[in-house]
């Protein structure tokens, strides 16, 4: 039996899975105080009834991280910044930055030491302002991280109660700002994110599930959660992930659709090309900073069906509706305090939830203020929603139509088209996406068990996991982004040296990659690993070749696995 768990903004919902279908589902309200108990309440509710040891699989999509930063809850990180010749480090917007001299070039060679007179000299004005978190990042440390080690040694010795991120252990990928952005975050929410997974396990072991357990990551993969630790802001975004993915397993193979997950609190937008969800090329955006974070390219607009539903009256008198942003709590007729879609969707008998009676009070109370019949006022409302939602999608196209995959996804379709599909997930889906759709000239899909998608998405994701490698013929070197290491180049690797050609590099990256998916304990999933990209340049001096750099990425992507039975289809 497999379990997947989803936060929401509104409910967390779950969905217990056996033979490849849905056997039960539960949704419990979140607390935004307390994940974990909205978790735990919601992982109680699904599986009562059933022994334990029936569990072979628990998957968490969470939003730990996300709320974290949203509301300022993150702790305080000192950036012990290299960033060498080039961009003016005071061009710069993170705070509490420190910069250094010290340098390497694009292929990791030192070009200018470091001064660790002066770094004991930062170190010690860290210390002396409270800092308790260092991150330090060095522009291509990925290629050469001695200095970085180098700093972490004396960071240790003079404030050794300090917690030291290193750059090049967080993210190997170029683009320094992303990289420094990444190491950030994941120094800001690390102790966190450790005390909830201990939580996790800890409530686990108290009711004696012992299956294996997985937290949801951005681009839609799942991650051991004792993995997890190491990379916690790779869980930031898993809610819009999981609806995707969701989307993807109960729908039929091979499509192409807008998925729109309408909550209570937001709704969520992603794309899914031919049955493959749409990565974001630049990574996550959080706030103000794009991190290398891996991620669906996806969209979160604040409107839902509990956004609060007021009148107000322009300049010229005239009385109009607004939705949201704010939610102050359930809609009207599920016991809340104010009118919200959720309440109009009830009066026009597109949703069956709630009291209909406090329904046509909720809506009444709006209707007199505009001078309308609660029908007329009803439809007025649902029709603004949905437009709300169909117009965050057209601007949304603007984004997506500039990414690579979504470019490339056009010309093998030989004309300008978009996707003919919108699919509805969510609780408020079944009333809303009939308008949505409509609006967008699209075809409206609500599969079966749309309302707890993002759960069943969570349930049923695969592991994914990437590698990017990088080899220096010339310095007889290798080095994989994601592990932030250095490797010498050895004949066995590659045959020559100098006659070393693409499919060798990828021949190597294959192995690699296998070598990581074993020690993240989802080695099962290493055949479906594709290359993404495979680049080669020659190094030339003196009119000579002397050596071959190879750039190859390679990906198990994001997909289903294979205990999901597709009969649940829309």
């Amino acid at each position: 039996m497999l379990i997947g768990i989803d936060v929401g903004g509104t409910t967390t919902d779950a969905v217990l899975i056996r033979n490849g279908e849905v056997y039960s589902t539960a949704k419990v309200p979140t607390e935004p105080g307390d994940l974990l108990k909205s978790l735990l309440g919601a992982l109680d509710e699904v599986s009562r009834g059933v022994p334990p040891e029936q569990f072979e699989r628990v998957v968490f999509s969470t939003t730990v991280i996300t709320n974290l930063i949203a509301e300022g809850k993150t702790e305080r990180v000192a950036l012990l910044l290299i960033p060498g010749p080039g961009v003016n480090p005071a061009s710069y917007v993170f705070p509490d930055s420190f910069c250094i001299k010290g340098a390497m070039d694009y292929r990791g060679r030192e070009i200018q030491p470091i001064d660790e007179e002066e770094v004991r000299g930062t170190v010690s004005r860290i210390r002396d302002q409270g800092f308790l978190r260092v991150a330090v990042v060095s522009k291509f440390g990925q290629r050469n991280p001695s200095h970085e080690l180098r700093i972490e040694e004396i960071i240790r010795e003079m404030h050794p109660d300090c917690k030291v991120e290193l750059g090049h252990k967080v993210s190997g990928k170029l683009n320094f700002p992303r990289r420094v952005a990444t190491s950030m975050l994941a120094s800001a929410t690390g102790e966190h994110y450790q005390n909830f997974v201990s939580e996790i396990k800890k409530a686990l072991e108290e009711r004696k599930i012992r299956a294996s357990v997985f937290i949801l990551k951005a681009d839609g993969g799942t991650l051991p959660i004792e993995k997890s630790v190491e990379l916690p802001v790779e869980t930031i975004f898993s809610g819009p992930a999981a609806s995707t993915i969701g989307a993807l397993a109960i729908t039929p193979e091979g499509q192409t659709s807008v998925v729109v997950d309408i909550g209570g609190t937001t709704t969520d937008l992603a794309l899914i090309l031919s049955g493959k969800p749409l990565i974001a090329s630049k990574g996550a955006r959080l706030g103000d900073f794009l991190t290398h974070v891996r991620a669906f390219a996806v969209r979160s607009i604040a409107v839902g069906g509990d956004s609060i539903v007021r009148v107000k009256e322009t300049d010229s008198g005239l009385r109009t509706i607004s939705i949201g942003p704010e939610r102050v709590g359930p809609a009207y007729c599920m016991g809340g305090k104010e009118p919200t879609p959720t309440d109009a969707l009830r009066v026009l008998r597109l949703v069956e939830v709630g009291d209909s009676q406090r329904a046509n009070e909720a809506i009444s109370s709006v209707a007199s203020s505009l001078g309308k019949s609660v029908l007329e006022t009803a439809s007025l409302i649902v029709d603004i929603t949905a437009e709300m939602i169909a117009q965050a999608v057209r601007e949304m196209f603007l984004e997506w139509e500039q990414e690579p995959a979504y470019r490339i996804w056009e010309v093998l379709q030989k004309k300008k088209e978009r996707p003919e599909n919108v699919v509805g997930i969510g609780g408020g889906a079944k009333g809303l996406i009939a308008g949505v759709a409509e609006k967008l000239n699209a075809k409206p899909v609500i599969p079966s068990h749309s309302e707890v998608g993002n759960a069943i998405g969570a349930a049923v994701a695969r592991p994914t996991l990437t590698l990017n490698l990088r080899i220096d013929t010339e310095q007889k070197v290798y080095s994989v982004a994601e592990d932030g290491e250095i490797a010498s180049l050895k004949f066995t690797d590659i045959g020559n040296f100098n006659r070393m050609r693409s499919e060798e590099a990828e021949t190597l990256a294959a192995k690699l990659l296998r070598d990581r998916a074993k020690r993240f304990g989802i080695f099962e999933y290493v055949e479906e690993a594709e290359v993404v990209s495979s680049e080669v340049f020659n190094i030339v001096e003196g009119w000579l070749t002397v050596g071959r750099l190879f750039d190859v990425s390679m990906q198990i992507p994001a997909g289903l696995i294979p205990e999901w039975s597709r009969r649940e289809k829309a």
